[in-house]
Formats: structure tokens, sequence, C-alpha cells
């Protein structure tokens, strides 16, 4: 089971979490960030490190957000990967707050 970013991320983009992953199993979009499932090993250093507390063990997506799962494992195929640390997007300590944002997710 891999680890999948949730609704938290949507306009923060914090990116701790790439910055420890082993396996260089992120991919950025344009304001929100998914694991890929096939590569991520499961080892969990990167869900501490989520100032946000998106990511989560896929068997602990909260409810209501259980789409994100579906929606890691296609845009990591389409996204490129992300392997250093860079800053979060402007207003991110803002967005951090702010719940029930998918209206806010980007595609492209």
């Amino acid at each position: 089971m891999a680890f999948v970013v949730t609704e938290p991320c949507i306009e923060c983009k914090y990116t701790d979490c790439v910055d420890v992953c082993p396996v260089d199993c992120f991919y950025e979009g344009p304001n929100f960030l998914v694991i890929d499932p096939d590569g991520c090993i499961d080892c969990g250093v990167c869900e501490p490190e989520c100032p946000t507390s998106a990511i989560v063990d896929e068997s602990n997506v909260p409810a209501g957000q259980e789409h994100y799962v579906e929606l890691n494992a296609r845009y990591a195929k389409v996204w490129p990967v992300i392997t250093a640390k860079r800053d979060p997007l402007p207003g991110a300590d803002r967005w951090a707050e702010v719940k029930e944002k998918f209206a806010e997710f980007k595609q492209a």
C-alpha cells in the first residue's frame, strides 16, 4: 500500500516531503504534488515532513477524499518528477488553513 497526497496540499505545495523521499516518487503539478503508488516503497519518511498533514497511508485516507488515491496514480504518470525541495507556493501558509479546496486543484 502506498502513501497518498490529499487535499491539504492544494495551493500549498510544500516540498519538505520531496527532500526525504529515498526513491524520488513525487511528481509536481501546478499547485499540488502526487506520489507514484508504483514507485512508493511505503517507508513513511515523507508523512511527518508534511507541514499540512496532507500525506497519509492509503488505508488512512480521510473520508470524502478517497478520490485522491486515483488522482495520485493518474497524475504521477503525466506530471514531471520532483527530486529536490523548492519554495512553497505564494500564500501557502494562508491556504494551509483552508478546508474543502478541491475546486482549486489544477491539472495543468
